[in-house]
């Protein structure tokens, strides 16, 4: 159990001015589509948004059509909410011929060869972004890192900790008192996690073309054209079978009781051949198909809809930061792009998160075992695929079947406690407006966003690509007709600029051959 949850409650209800501090970033994915036929974009990363290398707020993901924007972290929700309506704004700005798909499942795609894979130049940071990209490629297929999403990154502030481990007994050493403090909540997301898909999925159907070649999918048609695929009480196929999972990764079993098990799981699937594998070596233009033939190239490689996170230095690998400076944030991985608003997340959503986490933090948490793994993943694949069935029931602690909406109720009462504690100083009551919210979407399914996707499909008469287009074309308009700050658009201009600079830097610094750089970055683990 987590030996000091009832502690972290206890400073967070007697000093409730440490949850305006909470720290959180928003890195959120958009594929970049043509305007004439809303097709995946074939261009290169356009100049005029700077390197996607080393900018800090614009690069991309997997492919060089996947834009990825990210957030400076921030206490305020309001001027992270501004610093991605700042970003998708100046990006539309630069964008020829071409606007932002705000959907997390992608439009029209012509198989793997219509998804570029993402180019970060000829250094060896460069290169090792790219051929990692390359991995994934050869071992997953191109399609499923094509699907967009966003990452919320959430941490506590220092005063918190601080607070609680004085609380706890100073006997504690405090980059181990965090470490414990951040796992104990990740072991409870993943026992809840169902909850967020439920209330955030918005991602029940996919173009046709998404799964064109896949015949043991079990998507069925929606509309007489054939032109969608969907599941008919499904919340977020991003999270399932056909999204960010991987069989061969489904034989880890990656427990989260304590930092040190976590670093030797990740670090033995990245140093261990995996003899499926082992045939990857030569992409079809030559370049080198993978970094190595082990289970993981490198941790990102890691499917998870958390992580424990702490920000790296220069070449440094993530276990290695996390082992040598314990956890510093959690990155929330399971949020779908809603599409119906501008910049697919709001304040809302952002204040939903927060109460999500901070409950699973101040909840007693149980170490993880076998049969509770087996029980959270039965609960996701059942909240993926049929998460609105009416009668739906889960799987609670003790094995039981238990409804839905009973088995969220002493989740949201948590969540209710800390909304509370938030909004007595703030008249709008706006956090305990967002919980009462969730609760109307699990006493009425149709209110959640799958459901509103599916309707409005079905209402329309459009495929889901043709809603999804609709959409995105209608927020790129206002992206448009909404111009930036003068000095907000000379600073992101320069910091286009600065980032083109320091790229050259870079490449004009590398002196080691790629294979000697590789080696270096491997040896890293060798002392974890």
């Amino acid at each position: 159990m987590s030996k000091h949850a009832s502690v972290f409650r206890r400073v967070l209800e007697k000093n409730p001015t440490l949850l305006l501090q909470v720290r959180r970033g928003v890195e959120k994915e958009s594929l970049r589509v043509t305007s004439s036929q809303a097709t995946l974009a074939q261009t290169p990363h356009p100049v005029a948004l700077g390197s996607a290398l080393t900018h800090p707020y614009i690069t991309t993901d997997y492919s060089e059509a996947l834009l990825e924007f990210i957030t400076p972290v921030s206490a305020s929700i309001s001027a992270t909410e501004q610093a991605l309506a700042n970003i998708h704004r100046f990006t539309a700005q630069q964008l020829d011929n071409e606007f932002l798909w705000n959907a997390s499942m992608p439009c029209i795609v012509n198989g793997d060869a219509g998804i570029p894979i993402a180019s970060f130049g000829p250094s060896n940071v460069g290169q090792m972004k790219r051929v990692y990209r390359n991995g994934l490629s050869v071992r997953y297929g191109r399609k499923m890192q094509a699907i967009a999403g966003i990452h919320y990154n959430f941490s506590l502030p220092d005063a918190f900790w601080q607070s609680a481990r004085e609380a706890a007994g100073q006997q504690h050493d405090a980059t181990q008192f965090q470490t414990e403090g951040y796992l104990a909540l990740i072991r409870n997301f993943f026992s809840r996690v169902w909850l967020l898909l439920y209330l955030l999925g918005a991602s029940p159907a996919v173009c046709a073309s998404f799964i064109q070649g896949n015949r043991s999918h079990p998507l069925k048609p929606l509309g007489a054209d054939h032109h969608s695929y969907y599941l008919p009480f499904s919340t977020s196929l991003r999270m399932g079978d056909l999204g960010y999972t991987s069989n061969a990764q489904a034989r880890m079993s990656v427990c989260y009781n304590d930092i040190d098990q976590y670093i030797s799981t990740l670090r033995e699937a990245i140093l261990t051949p995996h003899s499926a594998y082992e045939s990857f070596v030569q992409m079809d233009n030559g370049e080198r198909a993978q970094l190595n033939t082990a289970l993981l190239q490198i941790e990102n490689e890691y499917y998870s809809p958390i992580r424990p996170k702490r920000v790296t230095q220069s070449g440094e690998a993530p276990i290695v930061a996390l082992a040598q400076r314990g956890v510093e944030y959690v990155e929330v991985r399971c949020v779908d792009i809603n599409p119906f608003i501008p910049f697919g997340i709001d304040g809302s959503t952002m204040r939903l998160l927060d109460l999500f986490l901070l409950a699973c933090l101040i909840d007693d948490s149980p170490l993880c075992d076998e049969s509770g793994q087996q029980r959270n993943a039965i609960n996701l694949q059942r909240m993926v695929n049929t998460g609105r069935e009416p009668g739906l029931t889960l799987l609670s602690d003790d094995g039981s079947e238990v409804p839905v909406a009973k088995l969220a109720e002493p989740i949201l009462e948590r969540m209710m406690e800390i909304a509370a504690w938030y909004d007595a100083t703030d008249t709008k009551k706006t956090y305990q407006a967002v919980v009462k919210d969730a609760r109307e979407k699990l006493a009425d399914p149709a209110l959640t966003l799958s459901a509103r996707m599916l309707k409005e499909i079905e209402d329309s008469g459009q495929s889901f690509w043709q809603l999804a287009q609709q959409y995105s074309r209608r927020w790129h308009a206002e992206h448009l007709a909404h111009p930036l700050e003068a000095q907000t658009l000379a600073q992101l201009r320069n910091e286009a600029q600065a980032s083109l600079r320091h790229q050259s830097e870079i490449e004009a610094r590398d002196t080691q051959s790629f294979d000697d750089y590789l080696a270096e970055f491997y040896r890293q683990y060798a002392n974890v």
